[in-house]
């Protein structure tokens, strides 16, 4: 900087480097806003998750969740049983091993 009579003259590098250190340091305030939205978002997710996962599990271990599921199974066996236990049983059963493959003493 440079002074003759009453206006300073500043140099043109001076200038670029004030306007360049400006620059950088917007980017910085830029980017530490963009930073922190991120982290509140990232928060909130992680914050919802755990509570999804919480709830979820709470209402898997509940007794209305075992007894409503109980329900839906034994509807959907009890109708096909007596279907299964005519088709499946036989009349009349063998020895339990047969006795023709064992070895002799």
């Amino acid at each position: 900087m440079t002074y003759k009579g009453d206006k300073a003259r500043i140099r043109s590098n001076t200038s670029t480097l004030v306007n360049e250190s400006a620059l950088i340091i917007a980017n910085l305030i830029m980017f530490q806003k963009i930073a922190n939205v991120l982290s509140i978002i990232s928060f909130i997710m992680v914050a919802s998750m755990s509570g999804g996962a919480y709830f979820g599990y709470k209402y898997l271990t509940s007794e209305n969740f075992k007894s409503r599921v109980m329900k839906e199974i034994m509807g959907s066996v009890s109708g096909m049983m007596p279907k299964v236990l005519d088709q499946g049983l036989p009349d009349v059963t063998g020895p339990s091993v047969p006795t023709n493959l064992l070895p002799k003493f």
